[in-house]
């Protein structure tokens, strides 16, 4: 195939740069491009987008591909053909791997994978603490050498505050951002979702909001107090969207994501004791859900994450209180995106594609997300309109614990390219 790509007739979406308008995208050798010569016109490979969206490769700074030592739930080659499906070409992962990512041995032998096997940009994190344990910081500088784009204890969250102050204080000096998983964790022993109506209905143990909402704060007062960047992932509480609210208009350097299913489903689709329904942190009340939003389309909550966690059936089809906490959400999370803040009229396309872009990148600092001249190539082809019906059978990840399984969505990714080059046609991996 040709090394020039050109794309026409797209509605092209560019939120970085605030494009919006059907136009032409070209693209030589990887790289894009403002203009091709008439001989290079000739040569190119052209792809007519009549109809499409042309938007930046997504960036999802949030997702679990369990290698090493979990190959059985996700591996990088399915994970990544799961991005590439749901139109990503950038992730970043977490270090709850077997064993944990607190050495510079386990980063590489990441990389070494990524360099076989991804079919997108796989951008490795960290571990604040060895072993994730909480005790003793780990070996960022060491990390940052290797590869790291961000530190975070991301499924456990650093419960001493000293260690904690030193860890940010430490991934500051590198010039690392700091990604945390809020949860006070002796409010949630043996919880198993939200902490309310539904927890007392059903005779669950309830996880209160203010399990994330202490830890928020103290982020916060750290952040204050480091000038350190700390990232809370999946916030989920609206008390913890006022704390952000409040400390961004202080200056204070924090930031936060909220995942599609936060901001789409509650603690009532619990009421059946569905396991695909339960994740950390759980899902909360019909107000905090409307905060989330709000967060998002006001700027306190930056960027959409999946937090994708595959789990095999056998782990999750079980009492709900012995599944596992996590979903998968990379190949569906643009369209229930767009379903919860596009279609609803809450946000425009540019704005939910800036969400699901730029906004992530910009937080770990990677060149991505964007169609500027002289940006790699990495480009996202989607039909906003297209309904289709959720069959995790045809998905490409190795798991298949996802909520939406069976419902009807509205947005469906038509192409995937990375570098200029296709990896996903719609239907299949073409990489």
């Amino acid at each position: 195939m040709s090394n020039i790509l050109w794309i026409t007739g797209g509605r092209i979406i560019d939120p970085a740069n605030q494009r919006d308008a059907v136009g032409e995208l070209y693209a030589v050798d990887g790289i894009i491009v403002d203009r091709l010569s008439e001989a290079k016109k000739k040569a190119a490979h052209k792809i007519d987008a009549s109809g499409l969206v042309v938007a930046p490769g997504l960036v999802d700074i949030h997702v679990h591909f369990r290698y090493p030592g979990q190959a059985h739930k996700e591996d990088i080659r399915t994970g990544t053909e799961a991005a590439a499906a749901g139109g990503f070409t950038t992730v970043v992962c977490m270090p709850n791997t077997s064993p944990v990512c607190d050495n510079a041995g386990t980063i590489q032998r990441i990389m070494d994978k990524v360099e076989r096997e991804a079919v997108v940009r796989v951008y490795p994190t960290g571990c604040l603490t060895m072993g994730m344990n909480g005790e003793a910081l780990a070996p960022t500088g060491q990390l940052k050498k290797a590869g790291i784009v961000a530190a975070t204890d991301d499924g456990k969250c650093v419960q001493s505050n000293e260690i904690m102050r030193r860890a940010v204080e430490y991934a500051h000096m590198f010039g690392l951002p700091i990604m945390d998983h809020c949860q006070d964790a002796s409010l949630t022993e043996g919880a198993v979702m939200n902490e309310g109506e539904w927890s007392l209905k059903l005779g669950l143990r309830g996880w209160p909001k203010a399990a994330e909402d202490i830890i928020v704060a103290r982020n916060v007062i750290l952040a204050r107090l480091t000038g350190a960047h700390i990232h809370m992932q999946h916030v989920s509480s609206a008390a913890s969207v006022d704390i952000l609210r409040a400390a961004k208009k202080r200056g204070i350097p924090v930031s936060g994501e909220a995942s599609p299913h936060h901001i789409e489903f509650t603690d009532a689709n619990l009421q059946d004791y569905d396991p695909m329904y339960k994740m950390n942190p759980p899902l909360g009340t019909a107000e905090d859900r409307a905060a989330l939003i709000e967060g998002l389309c006001d700027g306190t909550l930056e960027c959409i994450a999946t937090d994708h966690a595959p789990h095999t059936p056998t782990e999750k089809d079980c009492e709900l209180d012995q599944a596992p906490f996590g979903i998968i959400g990379l190949e569906n999370s643009l369209a229930s995106t767009l379903g919860t803040l596009y279609h609803s009229g809450r946000l425009s396309l540019s704005e939910v594609i800036a969400l699901m872009s730029h906004k992530g990148a910009e937080i770990c600092k990677l060149n991505a997300g964007t169609l500027s001249i002289g940006a790699a190539a990495d480009i996202c082809l989607f039909d906003p309109d297209e309904v289709w019906t959720v069959d995790t059978d045809q998905f490409f990840s190795r798991s298949r614990n996802c909520p939406w399984q069976g419902r009807s969505l509205k947005g469906r990714v038509k192409g995937t390219y990375v570098g200029g080059k296709q990896v996903f046609d719609g239907a299949t991996i073409t990489a």
